[in-house]
């Protein structure tokens, strides 16, 4: 049984999943553009990674820093990566474990993550993005994949097959884009929120990380 703590110093905000046995890798996880990283899904994705020897660090954004509710505003996207950043540093230097160090988010937060990672290559040692935001619903034609080609951290994609943000051949043809090794999970039938009770998406999502990263 993992223990979770609470964090909230600097530029940390979140709960930190500490695993029963030495951890064998670290992943910051952040939430989407509504919420924040108290949801059901990062709740259960950083238990069901800790139950596997990763230590969890879930935080959140820091639009949700300034306020408790309201979206992100487009024109500041890039202080919310700045806070990313941030978050990894704490977590290389007062949470430091062996083994690798993972990004991952859900919706606004992956993609945010994502293009930090494109960014800053070898910030971090690979990505987690559940329900990658593709393109706005009903609007296709605004893919958001200009930072792709730049992107050389493995990635984990999990995907529902019913997400109005991207078709499963959407996410896959935006994948093809990516230089590094990619794995992408699909449940068929899943929405954007990606249920943990009608679908294994912790079980899935874990193991893909774990062939992908070695861990």
């Amino acid at each position: 049984m993992s223990t979770v703590e609470t964090v909230d110093e600097g530029a940390v905000h979140g709960f930190l999943h500490r695993p029963e046995s030495v951890p064998v890798a670290t992943l910051a996880l952040t939430h989407g553009a509504g919420s924040n990283c108290d949801t059901v899904l990062l709740r259960a994705v950083a238990d069901g990674f800790a139950a596997a020897g990763v230590q969890v660090l879930r935080f959140d954004l820091a639009f949700r820093v300034r306020r408790a509710s309201g979206p992100p505003h487009p024109s500041r996207a890039a202080e919310d990566r700045a806070g990313i950043a941030e978050v990894i540093t704490a977590v290389r230097s007062d949470y430091s474990v062996p083994g690798p160090v993972l990004l991952g988010g859900h919706s606004y937060g992956g993609r945010q993550a994502s293009m930090l990672a494109a960014e800053n290559p070898g910030l971090v040692d690979g990505l987690v993005l559940l329900s990658y935001p593709l393109h706005p619903p009903k609007k296709p034609e605004k893919l958001r994949t200009e930072h792709l080609p730049d992107l050389n951290s493995p990635t984990v994609v999990v995907h529902g097959s019913k997400d109005e943000f991207a078709t499963t051949e959407e996410i896959q043809a935006a994948l093809d884009l990516v230089p590094a090794a990619t794995r992408l999970v699909e449940f068929e039938g899943a929405r954007h929120d990606l249920s943990v009770v009608k679908f294994p998406v912790v079980e899935a999502t874990v193991a893909a990380a774990s062939a992908l990263f070695v861990f």
